[in-house]
């Protein structure tokens, strides 16, 4: 295994890289100069199998080592950027009005552009890495669309793994489980028809804001009532829309909220619990409701043995008391959750210090953790695919 200290020589350059991408953000699957940034260095490590417009936008570099026959693994980093204006005051701040790289993941494309640059002059394995450079995380279909196009099959990938930067973890540091590690992501809409009126005559109606605001007090106690404490569930409603006058009470209210869960039990069990609470409190009061439900990105689920391999590369790289194995689960989603769906494989945190959160106006990639990234990378295939 590989230190951290083996790529400090590649940190300005990966720092470089960085900062060009952070200063031309791009949104979703309109990731045309990143990935076009992204192939041409790729392009300029020799690495001569390069597939572009993958998902429109995404890029694949095929890297055969010089060790022999063996499996392909695939290395994801996401490329987009968010609508989000800047508020850091950096002096390689976004140079694109509404747009802002607040994920970090021009961070995450840098750090594995740096592991390509490695990994192609050494070749230091057998079989062969997949680079893959996502657009679209934010939209969160970017995954499961590259997947859908055949990414798994048609570069032969055995395994995937991924790997998201976390405020909060010191930088140098590394956190990962077994099993259940993000979210799967829900969304919901619960139209409330009643029967609208003056204001001042309340009486009259069958108001369908008064519905509502019971419906949002019961969706608080599906969890807290129905669930072990230890299960994880989160049910929000930050939507409610209805009238825009003072006085006038409307025939309809619109909720809409969303659903996180850490198992597909209780994915399931929200599903059919909102829409049974929702209308037994509607029907309480003599109205109806219209429920509509998506499931958006799946749960992001880390399969034992891969899980296992990625522990041994971060660890290799920092020490086993840097690497956190039993890391709490975050109920925010990723769609690199479609990946581990099509293919076994692990997903990662990797420390960026005391920073702002994520998709905050004032965050940063930290350029410290840069080679931290490469390393890890570089560790797991050499210790995955090792000669």
């Amino acid at each position: 295994m590989r230190s951290v200290n083996d790529f400090r020589d590649i940190h300005e350059e990966a720092i470089g890289w960085r900062h060009y991408l952070h200063q031309n953000p791009e949104l979703e699957y309109k990731v045309h100069n990143t990935a076009n940034f992204v192939a041409e260095k790729l392009a300029s490590f020799g690495i001569n199998h390069i597939v572009t417009g993958i998902a429109e936008t995404g890029v694949v570099a095929v890297i055969q080592g010089n060790g022999g026959e063996g499996p392909t693994i695939g290395l994801r980093a996401d490329m987009d950027a968010l609508p989000i204006v800047e508020a850091t005051g950096k002096p390689w701040t976004s140079l694109v009005d509404g747009k802002m790289h607040a994920c970090g993941h021009d961070g995450h494309t840098a750090m594995l552009l740096g592991a390509a640059k490695h990994l192609a002059m050494t070749r230091n394995f057998k079989g062969s890495v997949a680079l893959i450079f996502q657009p679209a995380e934010e939209d969160g279909q970017g995954a499961g669309r590259m997947v859908q196009e055949g990414l798994m099959d048609r570069f032969n990938i055995s395994q995937v793994f991924g790997m998201h930067n976390m405020p909060g973890i010191e930088v140098g540091k590394f956190g990962i489980r077994d099993g259940s590690i993000m979210a799967a992501l829900d969304e919901f809409d619960i139209v409330v028809t009643g029967r609208g009126g003056h204001a001042a005559t309340p009486h009259i109606t069958i108001d369908p804001v008064v519905v509502g605001a019971h419906i949002v007090t019961a969706l608080q106690t599906l969890v807290s009532r129905n669930l072990d404490p230890t299960e994880a569930l989160v049910v929000s409603v930050p939507k409610f829309t209805g009238s825009e006058s003072y006085h006038i009470i409307p025939d309809s209210v619109t909720l809409g909220g969303t659903v996180r869960s850490l198992s597909p039990v209780l994915r399931d069990f929200a599903e059919k619990q909102i829409k049974v609470c929702a209308e037994n409190v509607a029907a309480a009061f003599g109205a109806k409701i219209e429920y509509r439900h998506r499931r958006l990105e799946p749960l992001t689920f880390n399969h034992t043995e891969a899980t296992e391999l990625a522990t041994a590369a971060a660890t290799g790289l920092v020490g086993p008391e840097a690497v956190n194995t039993q890391i709490k689960p975050v109920m925010v989603s990723e769609d690199f959750a479609y990946m581990l769906q099509a293919r076994p494989g692990a997903f990662l945190f990797l420390g960026n210090g005391a920073t702002a959160g994520l998709h905050n106006p004032t965050y940063d990639f930290d350029d410290n953790a840069i080679p931290y990234g490469i390393g890890y990378w570089v560790n797991l295939v050499e210790g995955t695919l090792a000669n």
